[in-house]
């Protein structure tokens, strides 16, 4: 292990984002595993969600939402857009942006895969509780936030 800053051994149990990194893992497999027979991971279907309620955003915006940078969401879509799920199309108003859409073989997947989502989705709630369950999702939307990501980064250049 290597030192803290005050000379102490670093201990990984104690890293906030190694514990959620190995929680999201975790909880990843599981829906991964849930969502396995429609042929999609827990992520495509997130996307494929995302673009459904934001209806046909630019890629900078679901980037955006998402909290991925553009070349990751570009690398995501691929396979959504290759498969026919997915179609990018110029901006109207701006060439330069493209805009992602459902498709209406996207739209039959999302609800191919919002079935399975469901019950896993229940499935979590039931074991871990659903106030837990909410509490969890509220924690998760503030450390998604741009504020958040600020605070901390302005913290760390005053100290």
């Amino acid at each position: 292990m290597a030192a803290g800053p005050t000379g102490e051994r670093a201990d990984p149990s104690l890293c906030s984002n190694e514990m959620l990194r190995q929680a999201m893992r975790s909880l990843g497999q599981i829906y991964d595993d849930a969502l396995a027979p429609s042929g999609l991971r827990a992520t495509q279907h997130g996307l494929l969600a995302s673009v459904a309620r934001l209806g046909t955003p630019t890629m900078g915006e679901l980037a955006e939402s998402l909290v991925m940078d553009l070349s990751g969401l570009g690398h995501t879509l691929k396979p959504l857009t290759r498969d026919g799920y997915l179609r990018l199309v110029p901006d109207l108003h701006d060439r330069r942006a493209r805009r992602v859409s459902l498709t209406d073989l996207g739209r039959a997947k999302l609800g191919e895969t919002t079935a399975l989502w469901s019950g896993v989705q229940g499935r979590f709630e039931a074991a871990f509780g659903p106030e837990r369950a909410a509490e969890l999702r509220a924690v998760h939307a503030l450390l998604a936030s741009r504020a958040f990501r600020e605070r901390v980064a302005s913290a760390a250049s005053r100290g």
